[in-house]
């Protein structure tokens, strides 16, 4: 009855957060029945059941609003239970809706792309390497780092590290047994006999496996928000209040710049459409959860570029070489280009060295303009920082590494697209 009586915006403000809940539901439900989802949506009745149902959820979260009725637990709910449903309902969406995008902008290549973006979904191994890097990602909560206040920083770089290596692990794997099982099996030549040529089969693996790496990396950055939150709670050092925020935050502005700095940006957006004080604090915390995920998706951005590169060169060496063959080289090209430009910035300092040292510096060069270059990826930089980042300025920056990504991922497609031009397939 206090609903209605005490605070009316109260019950519009669980309304709607039930309403954007179910928004966000509404793909992965169509995908589980379609038949039975189109036959609802046509049918009054059914949609009058779908409007009481809301109108139920809606009553039920302004019920449990209104028990509360304490903004700091509120935000907490909003922000780990509410927000973090949202996320991932979202991420469930994308899981669904990528490969059908596919197909829409590119028919006959992007049903090459749905084909392997399933075969590499449905395999073991990509959930084992998804558990395997959550359990690291956890334990690296645990993990004392003996940096007197800075635990939280090395376990953040950690955490994006892994997210990169599990999906490089992954991508290089299927692409190395995807593309060069089905052409030493004889399984391309059946897709060949149809209206599908060799581009579109390369580049179609490429993208389907790639789709399947990106999904993998926005799982485990799902995973990483809640074990950065752990880490703070794990270590009181990493948890100092706030005295300025009234719902008791952590001083995010002191320990992360960067997810302060998108909490300016991102919270306000989910607080002011939402009435209600109450609602609010809901708003807000899920406001602060997607605020967290804006700000680490820099990082995840910058390891998918990585992965973009390494799974490009694994599709275009799998159309001639054997699998073993093809990870060994790929592993080579990774850690040189880690170590290239360190081998050019040695060799630069060392005066009178000699021709071994010219030798090294040679190579060095050679490799550093061959190879891609790794060191642009690298979290580190803006994570081990006192001052704020600007989230602007290295967004930008972010965009312009993915522009090198895509373009030496092109450049890389390119040659496996001609060494895979005269292959016999026969």
């Amino acid at each position: 009855m206090f609903l209605w009586t005490s605070d009316k915006p109260m019950l519009l403000a669980g309304i709607l957060l039930a309403i954007i809940q179910f928004v966000a539901a509404l793909p992965w439900l169509y995908a589980i029945d379609p038949r039975g989802f189109k036959q609802t949506a046509a049918s009054p009745l059914g949609m009058a059941y779908v409007g009481a149902g809301l109108l139920a959820a809606g009553v039920g979260v302004a019920a449990f609003m209104g028990y509360k009725n304490d903004p700091q637990n509120l935000a907490w709910f909003g922000r780990y239970v509410y927000g973090a449903l949202l996320h991932l309902q979202i991420l469930i969406d994308l899981f669904l809706l990528f490969p059908q995008i596919a197909v829409r902008v590119w028919p006959k290549g992007g049903a090459v792309a749905q084909a392997a973006y399933r075969e590499a979904c449905r395999q073991p191994m990509f959930w084992l390497i998804v558990i395997a890097a959550t359990c690291l990602i956890w334990i690296s909560v645990a993990i004392p780092y003996f940096t007197f206040g800075d635990d939280y920083k090395m376990m953040k770089q950690i955490g994006f590290d892994a997210i990169m290596l599990s999906a490089v692990l992954f991508g290089v794997l299927a692409a190395s047994m995807s593309i060069s099982e089905e052409i030493e099996g004889r399984t391309a030549v059946t897709l060949m006999s149809k209206p599908v040529n060799r581009r579109q089969f390369l580049i179609g693996k490429y993208l389907g496996i790639l789709l399947a790496c990106l999904i993998m990396s926005l799982i485990l950055g799902w995973t990483l928000n809640y074990a950065l939150r752990a880490m703070r709670e794990f270590d009181p050092i990493n948890n100092a209040p706030d005295p300025v925020d009234p719902l008791g935050t952590p001083a995010e502005k002191v320990v992360d710049p960067l997810t302060f700095q998108a909490q300016k940006t991102v919270v306000p957006v989910f607080e002011k459409p939402v009435p209600s004080v109450t609602g609010k604090a809901v708003a807000r915390g899920c406001g602060l959860w997607f605020s967290d995920t804006v700000a680490h998706s820099f990082g995840i951005a910058l390891g998918f570029g990585q992965v973009m590169i390494l799974v490009a060169i694994a599709s275009a060496l799998a159309t001639r070489i054997s699998f073993v063959v093809n990870l060994v080289l790929c592993m080579v090209i990774y850690f040189l280009g880690q170590l290239a430009p360190v081998l050019v910035r040695v060799t630069e300092n060392i005066s009178g060295g000699g021709a071994a040292v010219g030798m090294v510096g040679f190579l060095g060069k050679l490799f550093d303009v061959l190879l891609p270059a790794l060191e642009f990826f690298n979290m580190g930089p803006a994570i081990i920082r006192e001052t704020p980042l600007d989230l602007w300025m290295f967004g930008t920056y972010v965009v312009t590494v993915l522009g090198y990504s895509v373009i030496y991922t092109s450049i890389a497609l390119l040659v496996g697209l001609l060494l895979f031009e005269d292959r016999d397939l026969a």
